[in-house]
């Protein structure tokens, strides 16, 4: 792992909360995108080396909704950045690791991604990624 990427914050309102940000970070969000796949929109702040990810449900079923309707408007997830997803995958599996996703999926902000169970991560989300430019 490279470092860490970026870190997810479910919020209820991504319009409230792009507000937020803006004032508590002092810039504003440079992208914005909708990921169909997961049923989220994703608004990123970048703040030095490692960018914030708000992620706002798109309906009821959701995996962000169901968090929110569980835990409430928070840390959804911590995003390692790793030179090849598919090696880091094998060897985290190798150890003993479960992962959510068998193969890469799309995510936002032009990476393939993989999450890994927080049951066996201390109750944290991890999600793996790598740039879908990076050579694999």
């Amino acid at each position: 792992m490279k470092q860490v990427e970026h870190i997810g914050i479910a919020v209820k309102d991504l319009n409230i909360s792009n507000d937020l940000f803006t004032k508590l970070l002092g810039v504003a969000p440079f992208k914005q995108e909708e990921v169909l796949s997961e049923g989220v929109i994703t608004s990123f702040f970048q703040v030095g080396q490692t960018k914030i990810e708000l992620l706002e449900g798109t309906h009821a079923d959701s995996p962000i909704a169901k968090f929110i309707e569980k835990k409430g408007e928070g840390i959804h997830h911590i995003a390692f950045e790793v030179g090849n997803i598919y090696e880091e995958m094998d060897r985290l599996k190798n150890e003993g690791f479960t992962l959510l996703n068998e193969v890469p999926k799309d995510g936002a902000d032009n990476k393939l991604v993989c999450f890994l169970h927080p049951k066996g991560t201390n109750a944290v989300l991890i999600e793996l990624c790598q740039s879908k430019n990076s050579p694999v």
